[in-house]
């Protein structure tokens, strides 16, 4: 959470609370998002994790 509020420049409980009020509404729809098990504190972070390899992320449609 404190990641993306880096990213878009709010607070982590501000994603949070957005977190929660879009998950019941993906969840009515058949969307269910597992918890991710990569942890990224940093925006350098994930960009470590991609490096080179941009397939690391596959799309969903």
């Amino acid at each position: 959470m404190d990641l993306l509020g880096q990213l878009f420049d709010t607070t982590a409980m501000t994603i949070s609370r957005a977190a929660k009020d879009v998950r019941p509404l993906l969840e009515t729809h058949g969307i269910h998002i597992p918890a991710s098990t990569a942890r990224f504190r940093t925006p350098a972070d994930i960009a470590r994790f991609l490096g080179p390899d941009k397939d690391k992320i596959k799309p969903t449609c």
